[in-house]
């Protein structure tokens, strides 16, 4: 699903950082780290995120970094990890970079990667990581939205939204076995909320979709009236000035770490290894959580998105053994209580 192209006001935050040189050495990497990279000149870097976002998180490095050009190769998660093992059994595995919102398939093929350590890895939540070679560079949260048209009474925790009163196809829901993202969302739903929790939430009878894309078109058009989302998908809309408002509710935020890896057979090291400092850093971070609708995984934030009360709200990260065992029986589970049918 394509992303609504972000503002320019938003793709020129990065603009504002002023570090001192020494500063930014430390925090990028040292300096014969940052001249070798600039004499790479290039990197090749694979997402499975939203092209259109990672073309801002480029434009925000090469504002810091001008002298070193990123090509970007975009595939959905699935599809993106048959071309790297394809790639890989060839011997022409091309990525320098590989972002991934999937860490358990990146586990997997985590022998064709490097080892890599950020300059600030003590910063960084020790259970939003899964493996040594690979780094949350994307940090995204789930929020819940409404139309402020629509609704005046908006929902406050996770709870009310089983209140009957939203019964009617108000709530929009995206479906448990679209990805790994949802997962995490219903994971939490049982494990936080409760072992009935599926089974009064469906009882409100939500609208169920696909995908966040569609489910944040139809709440702006007012099809339906709240949905939990991930906060980055509404974000932009909400930014061009759609009606529509987000809470992080007191129950918790459950947050999908990425996992950012050097692969063995990168052309640009130094390149590829400069990118990911940057956007661990607490500046990547910075422009991630205030341009894009990001959340973070490091253990200071250096910045919240708009609702978010440091003292209230709390991240949930998914144990990752649960993750990886708990998820085929249960999402089975989900689709039975919701009655869909893949």
């Amino acid at each position: 699903m394509k992303r609504r192209t972000l503002m320019t006001g938003i793709a020129g935050a990065a603009a504002s950082w002023s570090l001192p040189a020494l500063a930014q050495n430390n925090q990028f990497g040292p300096k014969e780290l940052i001249d070798a990279a600039e004499k790479e000149g290039s990197l090749t870097y694979y997402t499975a995120n939203f092209a259109e976002v990672e073309q801002e998180v480029i434009k925000a490095f090469n504002k810091r970094f001008p002298k070193i050009k990123v090509a970007m190769v975009r595939a959905p998660g699935g599809q993106l990890i048959t071309r790297i093992k394809t790639e890989a059994a060839a011997g022409k595995l091309a990525a320098d970079v590989v972002d991934h919102s999937d860490r358990g398939l990146m586990v997997e093929i985590a022998d064709l990667f490097q080892d890599y350590t950020p300059p600030n890895a003590a910063d960084y939540r020790p259970d939003a990581l899964v493996h040594p070679k690979f780094w949350p560079g994307v940090t995204l949260g789930w929020c819940i939205a409404y139309n402020t048209q629509l609704v005046k009474n908006a929902p406050k925790t996770w709870m009310d939204l089983t209140k009957p009163e939203y019964k009617g196809k108000q709530i929009g829901q995206v479906v448990g076995p679209s990805g790994g993202t949802t997962w995490t969302r219903i994971m939490f739903e049982r494990q936080v909320l409760g072992d009935d929790y599926w089974k009064k939430q469906a009882e409100t009878q939500p609208v169920l979709f696909p995908s966040g894309a569609p489910t944040s078109d139809s709440l702006v058009r007012g099809e339906i009236s709240i949905a939990p989302l991930l906060y980055n998908i509404i974000y932009t809309k909400i930014v061009e000035g759609a009606p529509a408002e987000t809470l992080f509710a007191p129950e918790g935020v459950p947050i999908i770490p990425y996992a950012d890896g050097i692969t063995k057979t990168s052309k640009s090291p130094n390149a590829a290894k400069l990118f990911m400092n940057w956007r661990l850093s607490k500046e990547g971070q910075e422009f991630a959580i205030k341009s894009l609708g990001n959340i973070t995984s490091l253990k200071d934030p250096p910045a919240f998105p708009k609702g978010w009360d440091p003292k209230a709200v709390k991240v949930w990260v998914p144990k990752f053994d649960e993750f990886e065992k708990l998820r085929a029986s249960w999402v089975e589970e989900w689709n039975k209580t919701y009655g869909y049918r893949q």
